[in-house]
């Protein structure tokens, strides 16, 4: 499957932040009408960091959104994944007739604010994401997109929607506690959620490695490391069925 990418422009602020789009090509003539809008974690602008992701879901037949957005503004960087959210909506209601399914997803600082979404929805005006993936996120601090955090907003009365969490098992920078305690109260509320455990670390559940020089998560050729990354694209992929 050929992968096609292009950087666009959302409006946020005065100027607007870059956003990649990765459209997978149809060859068999059939449109798949999924879109996952993936946000990035912590570090400011790093969309490049999802890149190697984002091309294993676009794999899968999903169009992929990866926005770059700021943690270290003083909202936190609501408006940024707000504003992010809404190009993606209206990107999946131009491209498709509004018939697309729209999966939330986040890696990270990322994952705790696609979660958030999912418990908290009058902070994007009640709408609702078809699913929600969360990979290895901390939920027990306040999200960028609600400033609750998650944990603690699980027993509300909001309709329940289908939750995926991915946390790698050796994960020193945010441990898996964090989402097994997570995955076990949105159980304990009704919520369809499923917990994968794979043996990873915080960047290996990208398929990515940590370069302590430059701080950042890179892509690797590492078969057993671009593995678990292939698992987590086809988990996120996974999230809606394709419509047929």
């Amino acid at each position: 499957m050929t992968i096609t990418t292009r950087t666009a422009r959302y409006a946020t602020g005065g100027a607007g932040k870059l956003l990649d789009l990765y459209t997978p090509s149809c060859p068999s003539g059939q449109r798949d009408e999924r879109c996952v809008l993936l946000w990035h974690g912590m570090g400011p602008d790093e969309r490049d960091v999802m890149a190697s992701l984002a091309r294993e879901i676009a794999g899968f037949g999903p169009t992929v959104l990866v926005p770059d957005w700021r943690s270290d503004r003083p909202d936190g960087g609501r408006e940024h994944l707000t504003d992010a959210l809404r190009f993606a909506r209206d990107h999946v209601g131009a491209s498709t007739d509004g018939a697309a399914r729209l999966v939330l997803a986040g890696w990270s600082a990322g994952a705790a604010a696609a979660v958030g979404v999912a418990l908290r929805p009058e902070v994007v005006g009640g709408w609702r994401p078809a699913a929600v993936v969360g990979v290895a996120g901390g939920y027990r601090r306040p999200a960028p997109t609600t400033g609750t955090a998650p944990l603690e907003a699980v027993g509300g009365t909001v309709a329940p929607i289908p939750l995926r969490l991915v946390h790698g098992t050796t994960d020193e920078v945010v441990p898996v506690d964090s989402s097994r305690e997570l995955h076990e109260a949105l159980l304990a509320h009704g919520w369809d959620s499923e917990l994968s455990e794979p043996v990873t670390d915080h960047a290996g559940v990208l398929g990515c490695v940590y370069d302590p020089a430059t701080h950042r998560c890179l892509a690797t050729d590492e078969p057993s490391v671009s593995r678990i990354g292939r698992e987590t694209a086809r988990l996120i992929a996974g999230a809606v069925s394709p419509a047929r």
